[in-house]
């Protein structure tokens, strides 16, 4: 009989091992006796069996595990692209990649962590990767499906289409009718910056990348990677007031762990 959920021990349900080409593997195991077998060649799960012992996953009995070839079967990770719909290779580059063990993890919550066993992998970018991938290591969650005022495109109207906003060109933008919470992660430092503003309700983004930034004779030419404007303001609709009338503006900046989802994003606010 295996140990009891009360007792377990998620480090000892980890244990590394490594594959014919000497690329590390990561078992899990959970205490009915299920487990997962994660490999560091593209952070690729290859294994998953039930309590029963049953594969549950398939993977070519031909399988090429070593780099660069990707493996055939278990669940990839396609990034930054699926198939052939962009301009890099087949389902992206890091299914190619060997990433590494995360050895300082975002804690899961307690009630996530109860008799679970888990793994974080880490992928640094190489100076070749950020050659044709070359995005800044931040993102922007709270702005999907806005509206926005292009000033790159003189002002020209768009609507947000991806599920956050990340960066690899320049950007100078307003964000109209925004909500009064905002999320700017910060992947390589492993935290969120949280923004709450009241009597602002657009958004400038900017990030002046390469090229202007070595026209700014008051900006350094690298200091673009360093740096990203995220402000409320009241564009769209300017705030006028008459003799005796009174406006508030105000932005609160917080800093919370990565690990914080956006329902304790809201409660930590609610604090305030």
């Amino acid at each position: 009989m295996g140990p009891s959920a009360e007792v377990w021990d998620q480090r000892t349900a980890i244990e590394v091992t490594k594959d014919w080409n000497g690329i590390d593997q990561v078992l899990l195991r959970t205490p009915r006796g299920a487990s997962a077998r994660v490999s560091l060649h593209g952070g690729q799960v290859i294994s998953w069996r039930n309590e029963s012992g049953e594969e549950m996953l398939f993977m070519s009995s031909k399988a090429i595990f070593k780099p660069p070839k990707a493996m055939r079967g278990g669940i990839p990770i396609c990034f930054p692209q699926f198939g052939n719909c962009g301009s890099l290779e087949q389902h992206g580059f890091v299914r190619n990649k060997i990433w590494t063990v995360d050895d300082n993890p975002p804690h899961l919550h307690l009630n996530d962590s109860k008799g679970k066993s888990s793994i974080d992998l880490i992928l640094k970018p190489s100076e070749e990767d950020l050659k044709y991938w070359p995005h800044s290591e931040v993102r922007i969650e709270g702005l999907e499906t806005l509206d926005y005022l292009d000033n790159l495109s003189q002002r020209e109207r768009f609507t947000e289409q991806g599920d956050a906003i990340t960066f690899e060109s320049e950007v100078d933008r307003v964000y109209l009718s925004s909500p009064n919470v905002i999320a700017v992660l910060d992947h390589e430092k492993k935290r969120t910056f949280v923004i709450r503003k009241e009597g602002l309700p657009d958004v400038v983004v900017w990030n002046p990348w390469e090229k202007k930034s070595k026209s700014m004779v008051d900006f350094g030419d690298e200091e673009y990677k360093q740096m990203l404007c995220v402000d409320g303001a009241a564009i769209e609709r300017p705030i006028t007031l008459k003799s005796g009338e009174e406006w508030k503006g105000q932005l609160e900046l917080s800093v919370v762990p990565s690990s914080f989802c956006s329902e304790q994003l809201d409660s930590h606010w609610r604090g305030f």
